[in-house]
């Protein structure tokens, strides 16, 4: 059954048995802030002021993955990975600890999904990892370490042209595809490309047979002359040029990374057959989807926007008429209060994250000492930028959460309101907390500066009362809420 996943994809992944796919693609992202910001632009039609980025996901090394980054040599033993990986790992992160924790915070985040992928895939699988030169060098490491350093097939680079600024520099027009296979066994179909038209007539090697077709001998030590015909093409080599989407692009659906369905067809169709499992654990705007379902391919996707999981319903999934529940079924987006207090219960990051964006709201950064703030929800009055700040909380709530949220709109600049998520009723003593804020005032309009929401209550299609939002892009002026 053909599956997108809602949620963190390493969480996903660990429940998915091992060596149930046999291709994996992904082009994970570096600067995560940029993507979700777009994506929530032109998926919604709200702009998004330059000022929302500061809050937003970025690459830190908290304690979680300061945590992790250490534990990772005992993760890499379990999984089997040699002993000499290990030993370099613990240096590299102690050497990236003094000199760069961003990049130490992403290589945590990568090496920690690479060991699941490989868990992953069948003896004959491969995986495709995407990247550009930011960090490539750092993540054809961690691949040498976990796959093998004799495991790497290519190093494919995907040339292509676009317009760039004047710069003191040569131009950027190339990213970098890692291509490794599990063992020696891998499946590969190789791929030609045409010669030209011209191409036989400008090669004095070649002659034309009783049928006007041009061809050459091919000569082999040990092995009887044989002929190569032009109309079977080239093989293909390990420079692509396929052309970028460009703004005008019937194929663009807005989606700041996207990849053309052509670069993604390839990959497909040299690396695995009819029936295979394709996996893409950052699938975004669901290009490798599109390309699986057009070369009858199973296909699992998983990102951690709901935007993008609509996304790709909405738009890859409707063009091709399949049915949800009997062509592919979503998993990890709660229908019902009871799934809720599931996806709290599994996940509880990523529970805050659903609500968060369930109400239209921008989650924070994951991080420790996030002084009680979950998410923004973000609008425009007294010619300024303006928030509501959100916090949400699915085990046992009191009153003392809500003097925290109070505590917040008295030191947070342009924070004119608060929202408060709860799985649970909350008390009246709570509510009592929330009357006490008061009211922000508005253009003669008095919005509750605490504001309290259930789980069931958002179910039942209650949201947030602040100003207008950002004004969206409709040609009747009217407000834009988001469908999710």
């Amino acid at each position: 059954m053909n599956k997108l996943f809602y949620g963190d994809n390493l969480t996903i992944m660990k429940k998915m048995s091992s060596e149930s796919v046999d291709l994996i693609y992904l082009d994970p992202p570096f600067n995560s802030n940029r993507s979700y910001n777009l994506l929530y632009k032109n998926t919604t039609g709200l702009p998004i002021p330059e000022q929302i980025e500061a809050f937003c996901d970025t690459w830190e090394l908290d304690f979680e993955k300061s945590e992790l980054a250490s534990d990772i040599p005992r993760i890499m033993q379990e999984y089997g990975i040699n002993a000499d990986t290990v030993h370099f790992w613990h240096y590299m992160a102690e050497a990236l600890r003094m000199t760069d924790t961003k990049l130490l915070a992403y290589l945590v985040y990568m090496t920690v999904r690479v060991i699941e992928m490989y868990r992953l895939l069948t003896k004959s699988g491969s995986l495709y990892l995407h990247c550009d030169p930011t960090a490539s060098h750092y993540l054809k490491v961690i691949l040498d370490g976990i796959f093998g350093a004799k495991q790497i097939r290519n190093e494919i680079i995907w040339h292509y042209k676009r317009y760039t600024a004047k710069s003191n520099q040569f131009q950027k027009l190339h990213d970098v595809i890692f291509w490794y296979s599990k063992s020696d066994e891998y499946l590969f179909n190789e791929l030609r490309e045409p010669y030209g038209e011209n191409s036989g007539k400008m090669d004095s090697h070649y002659k034309q047979d009783e049928n006007g077709q041009w061809f050459r001998w091919q000569k082999r030590k040990g092995q009887e002359p044989y002929k190569i015909y032009l109309s079977e093409g080239r093989r293909m080599g390990d420079v692509w040029d396929i052309p970028i989407i460009n703004a005008s692009a019937k194929e663009r659906l807005g989606y700041p990374t996207q990849k053309p369905i052509a670069l993604l067809e390839r990959i497909i169709l040299a690396s695995s057959k009819e029936g295979d499992v394709v996996f893409d654990p950052f699938c975004g705007c669901g290009t490798t989807i599109e390309a699986s379902i057009r070369n009858n391919r199973q296909w699992i996707g998983c990102d951690i926007a709901i935007h993008s999981i609509r996304l790709i319903q909405d738009t890859r999934i409707k063009k091709y008429a399949l049915v949800e529940g009997k062509d592919y079924t979503i998993e990890g987006i709660p229908q019902s209060t009871e799934q809720a207090q599931y996806l709290f219960e599994q996940d509880p990051f990523q529970f805050q994250h659903w609500s968060i964006e369930k109400t239209g709201g921008f989650c924070s950064k994951r991080k420790t000492g996030d002084s009680g703030i979950d998410g923004r929800i973000y609008f425009e009055a007294e010619n300024k930028l303006c928030s509501m700040v959100l916090s949400v909380k699915g085990g046992n709530i009191k009153p003392a959460d809500i003097r925290d949220l109070r505590g917040v709109l008295e030191r947070e600049p342009d924070v004119e309101m608060a929202g408060f998520i709860s799985l649970h009723e909350p008390t009246k003593a709570m509510v009592q907390e929330a009357d006490a804020a008061g009211y922000y005032e508005y253009q003669g309009v008095k919005y509750p500066r605490i504001q309290l929401l259930t789980i069931n209550q958002i179910f039942e299609g209650k949201t947030w009362y602040c100003p207008s939002v950002v004004k969206a892009q409709r040609k009747d002026g009217g407000q834009t809420y988001l469908n999710i």
